[in-house]
């Protein structure tokens, strides 16, 4: 990752929450959104654990506010996570993610998420789930599945099974109720183009 990529990360995370990319919208958000601040951090540490040793310096204070962030706000997402753009935690608590899973663009988590590793079984492993996924609170997905583009998991569901493109999918376990998707739960996803 170049630092135009990590550009433009930010600002497509900050598009998700705000709508544009101004200097104003960034300062609003860095101050008094929490979802925004963590994954600022997140994404910075990711980029310069990437290069070379002469960043440590920048590193350190970074993951220090990353981890001051997650335990404030019960987040634990690692760096390491590789996460596609446009990034939307839309409330804070309780969420937890393995630094294993694959999580594409326009991901939007809510409160009391895990997104987590199966130890053993059929489905060990971890999750990989795909683009406009809307990701509805105390949802939880573990094993090694596969979770479609412009998907909704419903409010506590438990997902451990694949779910196709397009699927609304809620319950315990997760169950197909509809193909509707996640159109209006995923928003401010046709971003600018950046310099």
């Amino acid at each position: 990752m170049d630092s135009k990529e990590l550009k433009a990360l930010w600002l497509s995370d900050l598009y998700r929450y705000s709508g544009d990319i101004t200097l104003k919208s960034f300062v609003k958000c860095i101050l008094l959104i929490p979802g925004f601040r963590y994954s600022f951090y997140m994404r910075s540490c990711s980029f310069l654990y990437k290069k070379n040793p002469l960043f440590t310096l920048f590193f350190i204070p970074f993951i220090l506010l990353l981890m001051h962030c997650g335990r404030k706000y019960g987040i634990s997402i690692p760096f390491k996570t590789e996460i596609g753009k446009g990034f939307y935690i839309g409330h804070f608590g309780t969420i937890v993610v393995s630094p294993l899973a694959v999580i594409g663009d326009n991901c939007n988590i809510s409160q009391g998420v895990t997104i987590g590793v199966a130890n053993r079984g059929k489905n060990k492993g971890y999750p990989s789930i795909g683009k406009n996924v809307y990701i509805g609170p105390g949802a939880k997905i573990f094993g090694s599945i596969k979770i479609g583009n412009n998907v909704a998991i419903g409010a506590n569901c438990v997902v451990t099974k694949d779910v196709p493109d397009n699927a609304v999918v809620v319950g315990v376990p997760g169950k197909v109720i509809s193909y509707e998707g996640s159109k209006g739960y995923v928003n401010h996803t046709e971003y600018p183009i950046y310099s």
